[in-house]
């Protein structure tokens, strides 16, 4: 093994974890040609086959499990060392890797603006997912810090929230009920709704709320994003409940308007979590503070006039 690489083991360690060529080369930005190539000379040098292809699904074999493992035990390691020296040294240098829901990446890169001119030394990466893979990121262990909505309650997590997640109802700006106050829930339900997929935090904490008033919505159609349902809401087809947050650069009143609806904004938050015992590193923990420092700042300039009106 003295003749593998890092390199390869880190490309092998993310294709078991995907078990798919495809997935890896996309999380690793590599073309799918060389993350096979690599894997087939690791395969060479190992002397026995560490993947078995069944159809199109790919399978650890005995051998690449046991490889997995050495695998694990060695770059968490590494971490462990970098964080050591990070810490002799006394500065604030090295890798950050953060797990950010869809929803949260309308205000997680400002965020990173003022924390990375503040700490050049740190190289931050961010993976945004969805809540079912971020769900499965967690489960797995694969970045530093998750930022998230609601952490599923069966998780053993540590999470602490940092920032309010305003819900709020938005329309077309020439939709009839844009000027009205203060509308029932009732009326609203009576609308055609767009929805984001299933499993959605947002639309988990939308369809709780009219359940919980015995309101059926009509769902006209769902969308695999915010941006996509902002335009469709632009377009006419509908209205939607969306984080305020999605709404940060908007012109409220030019394409879009916030409905004043009886309990809306849904107040929800936004939380920072990590796999329960993870010794966080240096870098992490600088994070950690600043984001917690850092979060009054972020709900008072990155949010609609209009909701704080509401609010």
């Amino acid at each position: 093994m003295r003749h593998a690489t890092l390199h390869q083991l880190k490309i092998f360690q993310v294709v078991a974890r995907h078990l798919s060529f495809t997935r890896a080369a996309e999380e690793l930005y590599l073309t799918q040609p060389t993350v096979s190539i690599q894997i087939k000379q690791l395969t060479q040098i190992v002397g026995l086959p560490l993947l078995e292809q069944v159809g199109k699904r790919v399978f650890l074999t005995g051998i690449g499990r046991e490889l997995l493992s050495v695998c694990h035990n060695m770059f968490e390691g590494l971490s462990r060392f970098e964080m050591v020296v990070a810490d002799m040294k006394g500065v604030k240098a090295g890798k950050l890797q953060l797990g950010v829901i869809t929803t949260a990446q309308y205000f997680v890169p400002r965020l990173l603006g003022p924390f990375c001119e503040k700490f050049p030394g740190i190289d931050v990466s961010i993976k945004v997912v969805n809540r079912e893979r971020m769900l499965q990121r967690i489960t797995d262990n694969e970045d530093d810090l998750y930022i998230l909505g609601q952490p599923s309650e069966q998780m053993d997590v540590w999470v602490k929230p940092f920032l309010n997640n305003p819900l709020v109802v938005i329309a077309p700006a020439s939709h009839p009920l844009a000027a009205s106050k203060s509308i029932s829930p009732q009326r609203i339900a009576e609308e055609p709704f767009l929805m984001r997929e299933w499993g959605s935090g947002t639309r988990l904490a939308t369809e709780w709320f009219f359940n919980e008033r015995n309101l059926p919505l009509k769902i006209r159609m769902e969308l695999g994003s915010n941006e996509a349902i902002k335009q469709a809401v632009a377009g006419g087809l509908g209205i939607a409940v969306l984080s305020a947050h999605t709404l940060a650069l908007e012109k409220i009143g030019d394409e879009l308007t916030v409905l004043d609806v009886q309990g809306f904004p849904i107040m929800r938050q936004w939380h920072v979590a990590h796999s329960k015992g993870k010794q966080l590193s240096v870098v992490a923990n600088t994070f950690l503070e600043f984001l917690l420092q850092e979060s009054k700042a972020i709900a008072q300039h990155h949010l609609p006039q209009a909701v704080h009106d509401f609010a």
